[in-house]
Parts: C-alpha cells; structure tokens; sequence
C-alpha cells in the first residue's frame, strides 16, 4: 500500500511543479524572460502545455 501513497505523492508533486512553471511562464514581465524559464524547463523534463 505505501508504494501505491508514494506514487501518488510524487504525481502530485510533479503536477504542482508543472503548475508553478507554467504560471511563471504565464507571468513571465519579458518575453526573454518566458523563453529563458521554458528552455530552463525544458532541460529539467518538466512537462509543459
């Protein structure tokens, strides 16, 4: 059963970074900015829209 909670911790904890990335995307001031924090993303894995 605590594989089961573990798992489904860490999908949570994904989606909530997921979440926080794409919000700092969406509030990025520059669009330099925006592209910075998606290629930063993108060579961590985070999955984006």
């Amino acid at each position: 059963m605590s594989t089961i909670a573990a798992k489904f911790r860490a999908r949570r904890a994904e989606a909530r970074t997921r979440r926080a990335v794409n919000r700092a995307i969406d509030n990025a001031a520059t669009p330099t900015m925006r592209q910075e924090l998606m290629a930063i993303a993108q060579a961590h894995q985070v999955h984006l829209r």
